[in-house]
């Protein structure tokens, strides 16, 4: 447990973000705009209007290096945990209990890179929309630089960092609490994960992605918001999930779900699949 983990993390994350980025564009601004017509259809069809395929992949360097560095981190802190506990390599697997613990545990860590990099994706993504906020940028690294300059590190390239917080720990615990029981249950008397195929793996993770979606969607619509409005700012998080469900009730606070739900198996379902064939490899099996 340790390198390989933090690779094969990093290959997961760079295929799932590959094929989920123009699905987040549009999950984003979905939860931005305020007009009550902007369907998802009209979403996906303004986009192409104005910007071409190009338009879905808006500010997807880096969240794809981001993604890439959050899952290493998520699966290399996953496993540390889980030696924490007792568990060596080679050891049979942990009680599901303690798993959801080392989830937990890990989904708390993954902020420290997540929240920046979710930030400047958000900004960029929107930044050309009909009601976007932010339309100066003409990169991630213009993003970092004038948020950085105007904002400072912790309340500019850190805002939204309770948020996404509260989406992580719960998100998490969903989504390795799934994965692993369903490899639990397919798991042969007396075998381990390293005894599944890459069908088990890839179905459990499609699961785990739409439960970690469905666990605290709202923390993310907050998390939108906060981190792309100037006029949320000085607010925190009760506040503005307050604003969003007293002006739009809970279907404003799960704007954009289905779509993020829909791509989530696919996506999720890439992350565990290259994860496993990776640590396979890296581990000559």
């Amino acid at each position: 447990m340790g390198w390989e983990d933090f690779l094969a993390g990093w290959f997961g994350g760079f295929a799932g973000r590959l094929f989920d980025y123009p699905f987040d564009t549009v999950k984003v601004l979905l939860q931005v705009e305020k007009s009550k017509g902007n369907g998802t259809f009209n979403v996906i069809r303004n986009v192409y209007s104005a910007n071409g395929i190009k338009g879905f992949y808006k500010g997807a360097t880096a969240p794809l290096i981001g993604s890439m560095a959050e899952n290493g981190l998520l699966f290399v802190t996953y496993a540390l945990f889980q030696r924490a506990l007792g568990r060596q390599p080679g050891d049979p697997e942990l009680p599901l209990s303690s798993l959801l613990v080392c989830a937990a545990a890990s989904g708390g860590c993954v902020p420290l890179v997540l929240t920046p990099v979710e930030l400047i994706k958000c900004r960029l993504q929107v930044q050309n929309s009909a009601e976007g906020t932010f339309r100066s940028y003409k990169g991630p690294i213009d993003c970092i630089v004038k948020t950085v300059k105007e904002e400072g590190i912790v309340r500019g390239l850190y805002r939204g960092n309770f948020s996404t917080t509260l989406r992580e720990v719960p998100g998490n615990v969903c989504w390795y609490g799934t994965y692993e029981s369903f490899c639990l249950f397919n798991m042969p008397e007396g075998g381990s994960k390293a005894d599944l195929g890459i069908g088990v793996h890839m179905t459990g993770g499609a699961m785990a992605g739409v439960a970690y979606w469905t666990a605290f969607y709202p923390a993310d619509t907050v998390k939108s918001q906060i981190q792309t409005n100037p006029k949320f700012a000085s607010s925190n998080f009760s506040q503005v999930f307050k604003g969003i469900y007293r002006n739009e009730g809970i279907r404003g606070l799960y704007k954009g779900w289905a779509i993020t739900a829909i791509r989530a198996a696919p996506a999720h379902a890439l992350i565990f699949g290259v994860y496993n064939e990776t640590m396979r490899f890296l581990q000559g099996k």
